[in-house]
């Protein structure tokens, strides 16, 4: 009996994601370590970015009510760093010892190509729906715009220990240290630095596999 195999970009995503989660499990069984079971929690919160512009696009009637529309992508917005703050994962490589450096390399990237595909197409997503509605400049502009806040998230996340629902939770602390570093950018060097050289790749990394997926494109 043949095994049927994905068709569609949603399935290769999680077909991808399960073979993520399968080399978590091994991982289990053979060392009995736990260290990587955040993991999943954190490929989850990637593919959240990734459901609500699926959403959209399935429900364009919807987003023509402007308020709609803002409410959505503010919610996006609110998650959209998750995709890629875990590419930042990568830094438990030399944490833990339990199992050979190969196969963990092999694990925390597994897990951070699977966010970064659901950030990219999540934003691809948004981008066409700007660019229906407000032209291409201005998704153009938007996008650039959405990987600089993504990379401050980022650091947000991994350095000062924030999650995105501080945005409801604790909002004062988290307006705070964000004005803080707006206010005295040199003493935060290198809280900037990090964003700058974050948002610079991620923005690169959009663009180039935009532009791979455009040239497979065979035009008739």
């Amino acid at each position: 009996m043949s095994i049927p195999l994905p068709t569609t970009m949603h399935e290769w995503l999680l077909a991808s994601s399960g073979f993520a989660c399968l080399l978590l499990l091994v991982r289990l069984i053979v060392t009995g370590s736990f260290s990587y079971l955040f993991l999943p929690w954190n490929l989850m919160l990637a593919f959240i970015p990734y459901w609500i512009t699926g959403w959209m696009i399935n429900n364009i009637p919807v987003m023509e009510s402007r308020v709609k529309l803002f409410l959505t992508l503010a919610a996006w917005l609110v998650f959209i760093p998750n995709s890629f703050y875990i590419i930042t994962d990568l830094f438990h490589l030399s944490h833990y010892t339990a199992a050979p450096k190969w196969f963990d390399l092999l694990l925390l990237f597994s897990f951070a190509w699977n966010g970064i595909i659901c950030g990219v197409i999540s934003i691809r997503h948004v981008e066409i729906l700007i660019s229906s509605t407000r032209g291409k400049k201005y998704a153009g502009l938007l996008i650039l715009g959405v990987m600089w806040l993504s990379a401050l998230g980022i650091y947000i996340g991994r350095f000062l220990r924030y999650n995105s629902w501080d945005i409801l939770t604790d909002p004062f602390s988290l307006a705070g240290d964000i004005l803080h570093m707006i206010i005295h950018p040199f003493q935060n060097g290198y809280a900037w630095g990090m964003t700058l050289c974050y948002a610079t790749f991620m923005t690169l990394l959009y663009f180039t596999i935009k532009k791979l997926s455009e040239s497979f494109t065979v035009t008739k």
